[in-house]
């Protein structure tokens, strides 16, 4: 019985032309072959599987050939090659630096460079995980990959590239390495089970290369798998199965009852996908990624962005002329916020399955249109006779026979400049006028928050009773004394100082606090008292804030006592008669 070896070492790329999807570096590789215009170094990074480790193997090979193709590639047949294939060559050497990361190693490595090569033009080394190597080793490689002897040529590969220190990076040309698209790895993995005399489907291939995540290694390791799993033949539902993914059916399905608003069919869908033995979070995943294919191919330009199978891009191309952009992109949202809170809800299912409702609500079915009642119109208030009018209680007249609302008087409020003049400093906080103002905001006395852009009112005509300072006093005492019960603190405020009449009908009064001044509702009220009083609507009110003045701070012994002695005089008293000594 033989030896089985997998395919990733089995079909392993002996030449650049067969490596799979890096095209853009071998060109470039081959390129700097055929010109001669070699570094001394270089750095191959990338993710796992993607083919490092080969190209440095190939490149090894290709620059020691005795008589390469015109296509810069290794003719296999020379003595360098026949060695390099058997594994028996004196001038490639493969170096893992996971194992061999101690500066003992790399001194080693640096003696065995001083010895030139025996066969071939370059003696080559191969320093695969170069990320491992110590801080120590790293220093004590530098001079040595910086001016190498003109034979040596060191190629570096690593999957953390972040992990190697600058002056490493700096001296040697980096060559990074991409993901493998599910494209090439389904072409290859084809190729693969055709040598191998297996029947694979398209979309079983298509499977397992999006299972790779774009790493050749993992896809060829997963295709051994399924031939151990399913034989001669690999299908779709075989793949599905064995590597535990979730079918392109379940989303296409949910999918559908989404659009349908069959929201109880949704919950069954996922709960069947649940005892399935399916993580939910990977259902959260697989559903926004079901979600932008079906974005993205709603325009031809964009379906090249799926990496599935024609046969799945016809289903999505299919379904996407359902689902309009603004519900795909609504949907997309709430998938994204299903799966960033996922972790920290307690009730996790609970979670799920409230945003597929929300996304059921995103849709609108014709059903349940067609069933949905009419809004009902808004009943009018009903008019009855004024015969019937005192027969009912006082709430319900004034519901349905509302009295007219008085003309509505507006106040202007002119915001202050404020200025200070000690120590009796006055601030203009606020001026209340009567009539219509022409360039400042006015303000409804009925509703102060109320803008007048909406409705403009007829001005009212201008009432200019005479009044003196003491018919000015009793209205403004009256008010004081009758407005306590609805705002005592406002009454309190005004009440405290007399207001002083002037010139133009302007009645200046203070305050303490520059918030009752800023008090637009009770300002009106007094305002409509004084106007309705004293029989004149051009009354300026002109608020003024005292500024008290801040008294100064004691700090020492001496001037705490003086304060205190000032508010209780007897403190001095008892100290003079008891003849009591300080110490300040």
């Amino acid at each position: 019985m033989d030896n089985f070896i997998v395919s990733a070492r089995k079909y392993r790329p002996n030449t650049f032309d067969t490596v799979v999807g890096q095209q853009a570096i071998t060109s470039t590789l081959k390129n700097a072959i055929k010109n001669n215009t070699l570094a001394q170094a270089f750095l191959f990074c990338g993710p796992r599987g993607v083919g490092k480790t080969t190209c440095a193997r190939i490149m090894a090979k290709t620059i020691n050939c005795l008589n390469p193709t015109p296509e810069m590639e290794a003719c296999d047949k020379c003595e360098s090659c026949v060695s390099f294939n058997q594994s028996a060559s004196f001038n490639i050497h493969e170096l893992d630096a996971a194992s061999n990361n101690s500066v003992e190693d790399i001194r080693n490595l640096v003696d065995q460079v001083r010895i030139p090569p025996q066969v071939g033009k370059y003696k080559i080394y191969i320093i695969d995980e170069v990320h491992m190597l110590s801080q120590a080793a790293f220093n004590a490689f530098l001079k040595t990959l910086e001016e190498p002897p003109a034979y040596a040529k060191f190629i570096l590969a690593t999957t953390e590239k972040h992990k190697i220190i600058p002056t490493i990076l700096s001296r040697c040309q980096i060559f990074d390495f991409k993901r493998i698209t599910v494209e090439d790895i389904s072409k290859h993995l084809a190729f693969v089970s055709e040598k191998e005399h297996v029947t694979a489907h398209p979309e079983a291939l298509a499977i397992i290369a999006q299972k790779a995540d774009g790493a050749l290694r993992d896809a060829l390791s997963i295709f051994d798998q399924m031939v151990s799993f399913s034989g001669a033949e690999i299908t779709y539902k075989d793949v599905i199965e064995n590597l535990n993914v979730l079918d392109y059916e379940y989303y296409f399905r949910i999918t559908d009852q989404i659009l349908g608003v069959k929201t109880a069919d949704v919950l069954l869908t996922l709960n069947e996908i649940i005892d399935n033995g399916f993580d939910p979070q990977h259902f959260i995943l697989g559903m926004g990624n079901h979600l932008r294919s079906l974005l993205v191919s709603k325009n031809p330009e964009t379906v090249r962005l799926m990496e599935v199978s024609q046969s799945i891009r016809d289903r999505y191309a299919i379904q996407s002329r359902l689902c309009p952009a603004d519900f795909l992109l609504k949907a997309l949202d709430l998938n994204n916020q299903c799966d960033l809170n996922y972790r920290n809800s307690n009730n996790k299912r609970l979670h799920l399955e409230i945003a597929l409702l929300q996304m059921c609500a995103l849709t609108h079915s014709p059903a349940e249109s067609k069933a949905a009642p009419a809004p009902l119109a808004a009943a009018k208030p009903s008019v009855a006779p004024a015969s019937n009018a005192t027969s009912r209680p006082l709430e319900t007249q004034q519901k349905s026979t509302p009295n007219p609302a008085p003309p509505r008087q507006n106040t202007t409020y002119v915001q202050p400049q404020e200025t200070v003049q000690p120590p009796q400093a006055t601030n203009v906080v606020r001026e209340v006028t009567g009539g219509r103002p022409k360039s400042a905001r006015t303000i409804s006395i009925n509703n102060p928050t109320e803008p007048e852009n909406e409705k403009a009112d007829e001005p009212e005509p201008e009432i200019k009773g005479d009044f003196d300072q003491q018919k000015l006093l009793e209205a403004w005492k009256t008010f004081s004394t009758a407005y306590h019960s609805v705002s005592p603190s406002f009454a309190t405020a005004i009440g405290k100082y007399e207001p002083r009449l002037e010139a133009d009908f302007v009645i200046r009064f203070q305050i303490d606090n520059s918030l009752i001044a800023h008090d637009k509702l009770n300002m009106s009220a007094l305002f409509d008292h004084l106007k309705n009083h004293l029989k004149n609507n051009q009354l300026k009110l002109v608020p003024e804030v005292v500024e008290k003045p801040k008294e100064t701070e004691a700090y020492t012994d001496k001037e705490k006592f003086e304060k205190m002695a000032s508010l209780r005089p007897m403190l001095k008293t008892l100290k003079e008669q008891l003849n009591l000594e300080t110490e300040f």
